[in-house]
């Protein structure tokens, strides 16, 4: 036998080991799709939809849609942002009741976010916001635009795109002018894991506020943002929360800040009596108030799905397995794909690593293309990387080995 057919049986004997002793397991069965040979290394990205969200939404249609009609918001769908958004702070970010709310995309829940925390601050000689150059579009452009309005200054942060945000260089950023930090707990691209609790006490000894971008970190990273006192955070619920395409974010808002806090968009679902219809907005008590528009009730139904198994299984278990999967990814990049002149864009650190890992190579632009021709689902990341997204519920360790061979044979061509 060969070496190179050695590595191969052992890398794959490994991932068949993984799988028979992964207490989560189990949970795979619960996604449809995964009695497939498809690899799909794309759940940081969209994640796969519950079989049992087949039947909840066919429910809905058929008894609460269908047979309650619109009475179905007096008797459950105007309690559902609330209702979910603290099973989601419960099960997922560690945020006591009342502080986590489902509403509108994250673009829109970051900017109602930012113009609440810039508002909150009294002291006029704070006019910066604080960023990094790697964060994800969105927020780097909605700041933009923020500062523009406001007449505030941008301090960026030069952020390694393989290393991250580190606690240094916030402490080094924030100071006597800076009014907001906007940050993401995971980077978008490498996969950097922020030390969120020791960034927002850095923020807050320079007497600033700090929001966080968790779509990358909400349910594949244990979350503690009442024990961190984290003032703000954001996130979507496509992701790791399988939601679905287009499925409502969260805002949490630390209760402390809730008294006499202001939201910018005044809709009528945050009114105080949405129903009333009355002249002049007066914001709804509590974490309510940072609704507007109406609740997008689909996602949340099937969101509600994941954080019931999440709660069942524990954040915990969900973390350790991450750091497996991705540390087996690591494994193949090292034998397989570092050979072919592949370069690792993602910490090596597991402490410093979210659920995804980052590959550059400047063939994957165009490969990206093929791999899902083969059923094998990464996605692509400019310049040149290839992210491995890999959902602790849903991804097996064999489904990884198959889908990093078949990049591996496509760099193997002549």
């Amino acid at each position: 036998m060969s070496t190179v057919h050695g590595t191969q049986d052992a890398l794959l004997q490994h991932a068949v080991e993984l799988d028979a002793a992964d207490p989560l397991a189990g949970y795979r069965d619960h996604f449809v799709g995964t009695d497939t040979d498809l690899s799909y290394l794309d759940g940081n990205s969209l994640g796969r939809p519950l079989k049992r969200t087949v039947t909840d939404i066919s429910a809905f249609i058929q008894e609460n849609w269908g047979g309650r009609l619109i009475r179905g918001w007096d008797e459950e769908w105007l309690a559902l942002p609330e209702a979910i958004g603290d099973q989601l702070g419960r099960a997922v970010l560690g945020a006591a009741p009342g502080q986590t709310i489902i509403a509108d995309s994250t673009t829109v829940v970051l900017y109602k976010l930012v113009r609440a925390a810039l508002a909150a601050v009294k002291d006029p000689a704070r006019t910066e916001i604080v960023l990094d150059t790697d964060n994800f579009p969105t927020d780097r452009y909605l700041l933009e635009g923020i500062a523009r309005e406001e007449g505030l200054t941008l301090r960026w942060i030069e952020a390694d795109p393989a290393a991250g945000v580190s606690v240094e260089q916030v402490r080094e950023a924030a100071g006597p002018s800076t009014a907001v930090v906007v940050l993401s707990q995971i980077a978008y691209r490498s996969g950097y894991l922020a030390d969120l609790p020791a960034i927002t006490a850095a923020v807050h000894d320079a007497g600033a506020l700090v929001v966080w971008d968790l779509c990358h970190s909400a349910g594949s990273v244990e979350i503690d943002l009442d024990a961190a006192d984290v003032d703000f955070a954001a996130g979507c619920t496509y992701k790791y929360l399988n939601g679905g395409p287009g499925s409502p974010a969260f805002a949490y808002i630390n209760s402390r800040h809730l008294p006499g806090l202001s939201q910018p968009i005044w809709g009528w679902m945050g009114r105080k009596d949405a129903f009333e219809m009355a002249a002049g907005y007066e914001p709804a008590p509590g974490v309510r108030g940072f609704l507007s528009g109406t609740p997008a009730i689909f996602g949340m139904i099937a969101m509600r799905g994941t954080l019931d198994l999440i709660e069942e299984a524990g954040m915990s278990a969900l973390r350790e397995k991450s750091l497996k999967l991705t540390a087996y990814a690591l494994e193949l990049h090292d034998a397989w794909l570092a050979p072919a002149g592949v370069q690792l864009a993602t910490p090596r650190d597991a402490e410093r690593r979210g659920s995804h890992i980052t590959v550059d190579h400047p063939d994957f632009r165009e490969m990206t293309a093929e791999l899902w021709d083969q059923d094998v689902i990464p996605d692509f990341r400019a310049p040149q990387g290839i992210r491995i997204g890999l959902s602790p519920l849903s991804t097996s360790f064999t489904e990884v080995y198959r889908g990093v061979a078949a990049i591996r044979d496509l760099l193997a061509r002549p």
